[in-house]
């Protein structure tokens, strides 16, 4: 931190991660990938901590945030606490029986968040009340892309082709259960269960009959009281990243990319994601070209009807009859070096370290407030 300081021209990006949800070790992880691939001669980087109980800390900008021996990443709560981005973006260290002291003005953030209170517009309506840039989407797009029901309801409206779906809200759940799980039968079986407002394949199970659907509901509303009920669709996951243009072109697609799960999983869940040895991608994608052009074509509409900015990710079901059904956007993905975006991108002719500094340049080049 302090070799940073001394070239106080560069740019300061604080990259802020952890947070206070189930998928607090997965933005460890994109953390790590991020502090690691960052260009210190141009940027100033200051990491930035969430801890579980949502305080937030001066983090080590040189910390490791693998997997190691089977255990998750957490942030280490310990350091100096932090107050949050006021007026101008400045940060403001608290330590403990001290007078705070500035550490300045930050440029731009890079929220490296996933899920409720990171992912969904939270940290993004923060940082547009104190007037400061970060990286992706925004409040709107940010929550419509983390609320999987309003999501699907939104690209329907945009004339994209998804998948039949139930929405459990906590009150019918408990109050109506009987007409909630009728509703269900009618999508056929088996169905697959999942929170409606989380990531990372979190809470999600697959159901095959009324027996265990029960079940799957109670494990989804351990993550989430709103949960997302869908027909399974048989098919090829297929997905595509969309990186927004520096100019006043239009979104880029990456090209397709298929994921494969080894082992005997029924469908791609946390360990398929976020261990390297359960799944793999191939792309591109070994599909047609026509194919592979109607797809990237639907996953910047996907990213242009929810107004999207900086990075996305569009996941796609190719079913044997040749159709694409849209299964959801993402917009802030899995961001390891090794995850599922950045890979499509490195197989587009943009390496990692490409896509960090195209998404700092889109978000130093995006003005504050309304757009």
């Amino acid at each position: 931190m302090n070799e940073d300081r001394e070239s106080p021209s560069r740019v300061r990006v604080a990259v802020v991660f952890g947070g206070r949800n189930s998928e607090h070790a997965v933005s460890l992880m994109g953390a790590g990938s991020v502090l690691e691939a960052i260009d210190r001669s141009k940027y100033e980087v200051i990491p930035i901590g969430i801890a579980q109980d949502g305080r937030w800390v001066l983090a080590s900008g040189n910390q490791s945030y693998a997997i190691e021996s089977g255990r998750l990443p957490v942030v280490d709560d310990s350091g100096t606490a932090l107050a949050l981005p006021g007026d101008s973006g400045a940060l403001v260290a608290l330590e403990s029986g001290e007078i705070p002291r500035a550490l300045g003005r930050v440029d731009v953030v890079f929220p490296m968040l996933h899920g409720p209170f990171g992912e969904d517009g939270t940290i993004q309506g923060l940082l547009e009340m104190a007037g400061v840039r970060y990286v992706g989407s925004g409040v709107l797009a940010s929550a419509v892309g983390m609320d999987k029901a309003y999501m699907k309801l939104v690209l329907r409206a945009a004339g994209l082709p998804v998948g039949p779906f139930v929405v459990v809200r906590d009150r019918d759940w408990r109050l109506d259960r009987g007409r909630v799980l009728k509703e269900i039968e009618e999508l056929g079986w088996p169905v697959f269960v999942k929170p409606s407002r989380a990531g990372s394949s979190q809470g999600i199970s697959k159901a095959h009959d009324p027996e265990s659907l029960e079940a799957a509901i109670e494990v989804a509303r351990e993550h989430d009281p709103k949960v997302l009920v869908e027909a399974a669709i048989v098919g090829r996951e297929i997905e595509c990243a969309v990186l927004e243009s520096l100019g006043d072109a239009a979104p880029e697609a990456s090209v397709p990319g298929e994921v494969l799960v080894r082992g005997d999983r029924e469908f791609f869940d946390f360990e398929a994601k976020y261990y390297p040895d359960q799944m793999a991608l191939q792309a591109p994608a070994d599909i047609p070209a026509e194919v592979a052009e109607t797809l990237r074509a639907m996953a910047v509409r996907a990213f242009e009807a929810l107004g999207c900015e900086g990075l996305s990710r569009v996941d796609f079901f190719y079913t044997p009859s040749g159709e694409l059904i849209v299964n959801e956007i993402n917009t802030m993905p899995g961001f390891t070096s090794l995850s599922v975006a950045p890979q499509l991108w490195a197989a587009t002719g943009l390496p990692y370290a490409g896509l960090v500094e195209r998404l700092i340049q889109l978000a130093l080049r995006r003005r504050a407030g309304l757009r």
